[in-house]
């Protein structure tokens, strides 16, 4: 044995290293998700790429500046959109290494709540977990719905194009069921991409990263050639100088509700989180795809802008295009009919990818709330079959299908629902900072991905960013406000946290994040007597809470982030 080992190539010892390294991960990621009172169930095959790639997909940047670009030209013009996008990028890159700080220390499958939960401590931890399970759930599941819509909005600006003897106005109840149908059959085509088994679909993230820098890329190079063919680019002071008012609102309300169009583009950086479940190493995995795909998304929306403020039209050109999409008959001009046909099927389908990506992390965050046992037949709901919580994906699929079926009654209910989509998550965001800050300064268990003496400033700055996101989404977009331009997302995130507090107040303690179980987790890293190897069973590990910590000192030596082990990894952000 020891001739066989003296005899051991550098490779064969680096590839038995890395086997190690392996394996104590994986005992690593088990023996975490135990202390949150889970066994492991779903597969963990995703690396650093696919979960970087969950978060890198569902913000899809050049998609976010297309939809917002009217909107943030609109209020405020070039001027308004760029600075407050450099603004946006600043303190969302804050908040996202603040939300991936609080994921290294509780990666699991839809773990938004969990966090919320945890950084409220003992004492608001349930609260705070309700509320932000309500609003995240309603956040991801009205997401893929009008994430879709957008996709056939795309699709349905050919009529326009094309002057094609059809409706292209929403207000016309034909156009609306045309709309309704494309939707929902986009939408289901995307929850039947998520049966695909793990070994498959890990490439569905590739591919959808690989789509997004397409598109970039298509439009970096195409669109400054057409430019220059037709209308020729903007001078530097149009393009950065020039301001509007196409909201009707005073001044300075008109330049502040810029940040609508800007803060929509990177909102949905917890997509990472939701699959750290499904991700190895994941309290260092996770933590990173979180912000490090946020700052590739911000500093790729922000060339896109620029790119934009050259190569558009003056505001009210771009305003009278008179379509869903108005970036589909900028197309049209500059790139030809062949042209832009072709960038047309780009941003639908990498809109549609988009939309599969959503589901995932609406259906890991379905999954984790069922699997608690809270929800009507959870038992059934939290199934989990070949690794994949594959029942979860139906709800969100049937919620959104339905949530679609607003189109047809109204062309306001539906838009009403897609302005409150980006409003619970940059609550949610707020809300964890807020407990972090004010709850559990000290007392929080220490992340593998830590911020250091960074972390303090970066929450408090986190509770005032996401408070004036919130303040801003929930402003009218257009003065004077009427019953057809009135921004209903105050009303129904009121509804939504109302749902919360009656559900918080009538389930038991006993049967959702009771006391306990926080305590046990913030406080000693939430060892459990039961060890539970097997996976592929949905039920949960029932924690066995002690008053010390001395008698579960034994039980999970992987679960004492000791010196050796800590030093096995990489810290660095």
């Amino acid at each position: 044995m020891a001739l066989h080992d003296a005899a051991a190539s550098p490779s064969d010892l680096l590839a038995e290293g890395e086997g190690n390294r392996s394996q104590i991960e994986a005992k690593d990621d088990a023996a975490l998700l135990r202390t949150m009172g889970y066994k492991p169930v779903l597969h963990r095959t995703y690396n650093f790429f696919e979960n970087f790639a969950t978060t890198f997909a569902a913000l899809y940047f050049v998609g976010g500046v297309r939809v917002t670009f009217s909107t943030g030209i609109a209020a405020g013009g070039n001027l308004a959109y760029w600075t407050s996008y450099l603004v946006t990028m600043v303190f969302t890159f804050i908040t996202a290494a603040v939300i991936a700080e609080v994921c290294s220390a509780s990666p699991s499958a839809g773990s938004i709540y969990l966090w919320a939960a945890e950084a409220g401590g003992p004492r608001f931890g349930r609260l705070l977990g309700f509320i932000v399970a309500w609003w995240s759930t309603t956040a991801w599941t009205t997401f893929c719905a009008s994430n879709t819509q957008a996709a056939v909005n795309y699709m349905l600006s050919e009529i326009t194009v094309f002057n094609l003897d059809f409706p292209s106005d929403s207000s016309d109840v034909k156009f609306r069921a045309v709309q309704w149908i494309c939707t929902e059959i986009l939408l289901a085509l995307a929850a039947l991409l998520n049966f695909l088994p793990p070994r498959y679909f890990k490439y569905v993230f590739w591919f959808s990263a690989g789509v997004v820098m397409l598109d970039f890329f298509l439009n970096l190079i195409w669109l400054p050639i057409g430019t220059a063919q037709t209308w020729g680019f903007r001078t530097t002071h149009e393009a950065f100088m020039t301001t509007y008012n196409g909201t009707g609102a005073p001044a300075g309300w008109n330049w502040c509700l810029s940040y609508l169009a800007t803060a929509g583009i990177l909102i949905g950086f917890d997509a990472s989180g939701h699959v750290a479940e499904e991700t190895k190493n994941a309290s260092i995995t996770a933590a990173r795809g979180i912000f490090w795909s946020t700052v590739a998304s911000g500093f790729g929306g922000l060339a896109t802008i620029i790119l934009f403020l050259f190569c558009a039209p003056d505001a009210a050109t771009l305003m009278s295009f008179g379509s869903p999409q108005p970036f589909v008959p900028l197309y049209a001009v500059v790139l030809g009919k062949g042209g832009h046909i072709f960038m047309n099927v780009i941003c639908v389908f990498a809109l549609w990818i988009n939309t599969a990506i959503a589901i995932i992390a609406a259906s890991r965050l379905v999954f984790a709330v069922a699997r608690d046992g809270v929800l009507p037949f959870s038992s059934w709901v939290s199934r989990v079959k070949g690794g994949q919580p594959r029942n979860a994906v139906i709800v969100v699929w049937g919620v959104a299908a339905l949530i679609t079926c607003t189109i047809l009654p109204s062309n306001v209910a539906f838009t009403s629902l897609v302005s409150a989509a980006g409003v619970p998550s940059a609550a949610a965001y707020g809300l964890i900072c807020l407990g972090r800050l004010v709850c559990t300064p000290k007392r929080f268990p220490k992340p593998q991905w830590s911020l250091g003496r960074w972390s303090k400033p970066f929450q408090f700055i986190g509770v005032f960013w996401n408070g004036w996101v919130v303040a801003v989404l929930f402003s009218p977009y257009a003065w004077p406000v009427t019953g057809e331009n009135l921004n209903y997302a105050p009303i129904i995130m009121a509804g939504v946290t109302i749902l919360a507090l009656i559900s918080y107040f009538i389930m038991p303690e006993s049967a959702w994040l009771p006391r306990a179980r926080l305590t046990h987790f913030i406080d000693s890293k939430g060892a459990v007597e039961e060890t539970v190897e097997e996976v592929g069973s949905t039920d949960r590990v029932t924690p066995v809470y002690h008053d010390t910590l001395l008698e579960t000192d034994c039980n999970f030596h992987a679960l004492s982030y000791n010196s050796d082990l800590i030093s096995t990894f990489n810290l660095s952000l």
